[in-house]
């Protein structure tokens, strides 16, 4: 049950933190010594955290339905496709990252020198256009890397596209429930080949999922608190330090 947890909460913050969640599993199970969770349990970790989008901006979720704003859905769909494109054409490449801790270390380091530069970016009051929604898919796409953080790079993005500071989270976002959803689809799809060996009981899954989904919708007030309050670089220097920390130890 530890385990769950420690991985339950490493999910809920880093998924939506600037921080690298992905980067920090990796971490976490070279210097803690944490095993890769279950097929099962990572697939319901992510179906938390894309809850806790849902719950957290379900206001807006209602009135695109409700209005049926297109548009929107549209910038939605084509920021999602320079992800989806590059996952299909370098998906070992991608796959093998994942067992590189020191290279994960240095794109950490990446990730927290990009946070630190948008303190120097001027703030913008613009809406999330159609192009400026392709240059935010290309910050996720390039986030698919384990160490690349997905909020801080498609949120760098919108920063040096002079997006609102709010629109910017909560396109940010959104954009990412198309991805979560579709990766935790494959997932699914893998598991009904049959269950691996080792994976851990539903109870316990689904308390991970929901203590994921938790521990996700307050890390997203608090990102957007950061938003607003011009605070978001401070994110760098964490990555920076965690980056070379794994550097020095892995």
């Amino acid at each position: 049950m530890l385990e769950v947890t420690i991985l339950a909460v490493l999910q809920g913050v880093a998924e939506f933190l600037p921080i690298s969640s992905s980067g920090h599993l990796v971490i976490g199970q070279h210097l803690l010594g944490i095993d890769a969770p279950g097929m099962r349990l990572d697939l319901f970790l992510h179906v938390g955290t894309l809850a806790s989008i849902f719950v957290f901006y379900w206001a807006t979720l209602w009135r695109i339905v409700r209005r049926f704003e297109w548009l929107y859905a549209l910038k939605v769909a084509v920021s999602a496709l320079p992800a989806v494109l590059v996952y299909f054409c370098f998906k070992d490449f991608i796959d093998g990252m994942f067992e590189n801790a020191r290279m994960v270390g240095a794109l950490l380091m990446f990730t927290g020198a990009v946070l630190i530069g948008t303190r120097y970016l001027p703030r913008g009051s613009k809406d999330v256009s159609l192009l400026r929604a392709l240059l935010m898919g290309l910050g996720q796409a390039l986030a698919l890397l384990p160490g690349v953080s997905r909020s801080g790079m498609t949120l760098a993005s919108a920063r040096g596209g002079r997006v609102d500071a709010e629109k910017a989270a909560e396109f940010s976002f959104l954009m990412s429930a198309p991805l979560i959803l579709g990766g935790a689809v494959l997932e699914l799809a893998k598991s009904a080949e049959g269950p691996a060996e080792g994976e851990i009981g539903w109870g316990l899954t689904i308390y991970g999922a929901v203590l994921a989904a938790v521990v996700g919708y307050f890390s997203l007030k608090l990102l957007v608190k950061a938003l607003k309050g011009k605070w978001f670089w401070l994110f760098g220097p964490y990555c920076l330090a965690a980056g070379l920390m794994t550097l020095l130890l892995v």
